[in-house]
């Protein structure tokens, strides 16, 4: 992303601006840490076994939601006058015969190896049965974009053949660019006539994400959602197979190559470092099987209408993921009481409880929100951001209504935050309207502090900004004492056990948390002007040309 920070100039533009133009500020409701944490419990407990998707816990979290959100007097926006969408999901498991990856070429004999061990090999959600050979060629980073001035596909042919790509994008660019392009790669070699993607690390890379916790997450079920067709709904069908490679398969593909895996490494850790794409002299197959079984599980939708009789038919989605990653499987050497439960209190029930404050303050504000709100628990996040990509694309109103998106996952609410990183401000007046909501309550607005993570594309609003609507993803940010906190939190209890209510949340910094994004939220529905992409902003002119922009501050 773009990593300025956007301070007083840009405040004190928006209070000049059209854009920043409001009604009266209502009276700010008191939030309580004890109502936050009551809804903490209940989604984190252990009855609710995690909330996977797809899990009767997760459909127990759902009943709960929309519990509240009927108290609350919302309307019902999910399917058939229902809270529910109910989303059919095909859930994809790795065969009995483990997967292979078999690289032959002039390095002497194949050589071959296992699914877990140097290799990770994916499913495919519509063939079974996987048995491809095919040449390869080494496509740099697999990246094509204009506006990025980037080609890695120049002068290859790669029709019918498997690409090899490093993962991430080069250094240089910016994080949230890098991270959308990074996310399409499959979708630009399936373009160029590529029938497969083979994933090698870069040096970052391999720091950011070390093989032991990749491997962690490798025999994961694969998840997508299935459309009116019948199919489960894949964005590269092109692309019948990929896999991800450790050193020593990756310098098996690169054997007898006009440059070497070392060199290539070298090049890509230089600021903008783009190795150049070459035909290898090496071939792969690569066997996999898979079964299949379909399964539904629900987002939960509720609509409170604004007050205003011409903005009412804009929409302000507030977001938030309610599954979970559910229950570890048992290993040989548990003891009787180890604690297999991923109760997801921060992740993301925080995040829920979040939204159900917001929901609760403006449903009983004195004077409600101008344009009409909708308060989505999305499903299936943990597993691609399935349940709001769904939403996104079978919105319960037009998805031209709908004017802008905050996501809420995972804040991290274990110190007393001063500052957040709303993911994907700089794209949009999004950035503006968030840095004034929260600026009377002494929170600073700061840059992505993490952009190796390539946080913009794993979480729900993502989806939102792939179907035109202004959206970011709003964290708890790094200062006082937040990146340690971040660090331990990632390193530990995120997606374990660990993430329960024994930690030390802080409460108090929860209430604060929902305080902010009331405002957030009440900034973006009474404004005279909705949110707006910048002109020539790259994701407003991917997915939002002809929609009216804003200049940029």
């Amino acid at each position: 992303m773009n990593t300025h920070i956007i301070g007083a100039l840009a405040a004190l533009a928006l209070i000049a601006s059209p854009i920043g133009a409001t009604a009266p500020a209502p009276a700010d409701p008191a939030f309580r840490p004890e109502s936050f944490r009551a809804t903490v419990g209940f989604l984190a407990d252990d009855l609710l076994e995690g909330r996977d998707t797809g899990s009767r816990g997760h459909e127990i979290a759902a009943r709960y939601v929309a519990s509240r959100f009927e108290a609350l007097g919302l309307q019902p926006g999910g399917d058939e006058g229902s809270w529910y969408q109910r989303v059919t999901l095909q859930k994809t498991v790795r065969g009995a015969t483990p997967a292979t990856v078999t690289v032959s070429g002039p390095g002497g004999a194949p050589q071959m190896w296992t699914h877990g061990g140097d290799a990770i090999v994916g499913v495919s959600p519509n063939e079974p049965d996987l048995d491809i050979a095919a040449p390869l060629v080494f496509v740099g980073y697999g990246i094509q974009d204009k506006r990025l001035g980037i080609d890695d596909y120049a002068g290859l042919d790669v029709k019918g053949k498997i690409v090899v790509v490093l993962r991430g994008y080069p250094k240089g660019v910016p994080s949230e660019e890098g991270a959308h392009v990074g996310a399409t790669k499959a979708k630009a070699a399936q373009d160029h006539g590529a029938i497969g993607m083979l994933t090698v690390g870069t040096l970052l890379s391999k720091k950011t994400r070390p093989w032991p916790q990749m491997l962690h997450f490798a025999d994961e079920p694969d998840f997508a959602w299935v459309g009116s067709d019948g199919k489960a709904f894949d964005e590269a069908p092109g692309i019948r197979i990929g896999a991800t490679l450790n050193d020593p398969a990756a310098e098996a593909v690169f054997a007898g190559a006009r440059q070497s895996l070392a060199a290539i490494r070298a090049v890509a850790d230089k600021e903008g470092g783009r190795p150049k794409g070459f035909a290898l002299k090496t071939k792969v197959r690569i066997r996999s099987q898979s079964a299949t079984t379909k399964v539904t599980s629900p987002n939960v939708v509720g609509i409170l209408p604004g007050s205003d009789p011409t903005l009412k038919a804009q929409y302000v989605v507030l977001s938030a993921h309610l599954d979970h990653v559910g229950i570890v499987p048992a290993k040989s050497d548990d003891k009787p009481d180890t604690d297999r439960i991923n109760n997801g209190a921060l992740d993301n029930a925080a995040g829920i409880a979040t939204m159900l404050e917001v929901a609760k303050a403006a449903a009983e504000a004195p004077s409600r929100p101008r344009r009409s709100l909708i308060f989505l628990a999305s499903t299936g996040e943990e597993k691609g951001l399935l349940g709001a990509d769904y939403f996104a694309r079978h919105p319960s109103v037009p998805i031209a209504s709908i004017v802008g998106n905050v996501d809420l996952d995972m804040p991290l609410l274990l110190y007393p935050f001063t500052d957040v990183t709303a993911f994907g401000a700089d794209h949009s007046t999004l950035g503006p309207i968030v840095a004034k909501a929260v600026a009377p309550m002494g929170i600073a607005l700061s840059p992505d502090p993490m952009p190796a993570e390539t946080i913009f594309v794993r979480s729900d609003h993502y989806m939102f900004v792939k179907q035109g609507v202004p959206a970011v993803f709003l964290a708890t940010g790094f200062a006082n004492g937040g990146e340690a906190k971040w660090k331990s939190f990632l390193a530990g209890a995120y997606h374990h056990p660990d993430d329960d209510m024994q930690q030390a949340i802080d409460w108090n910094a929860a209430a604060r948390f929902s305080e902010a994004n009331y405002r957030i939220m009440r900034a973006m529905a009474d404004a005279d002007t909705p949110p707006l992409w910048y002109k020539g902003d790259f994701f407003g002119d991917i997915f939002a040309l002809k929609a009216d922009k804003a200049k940029r501050p």
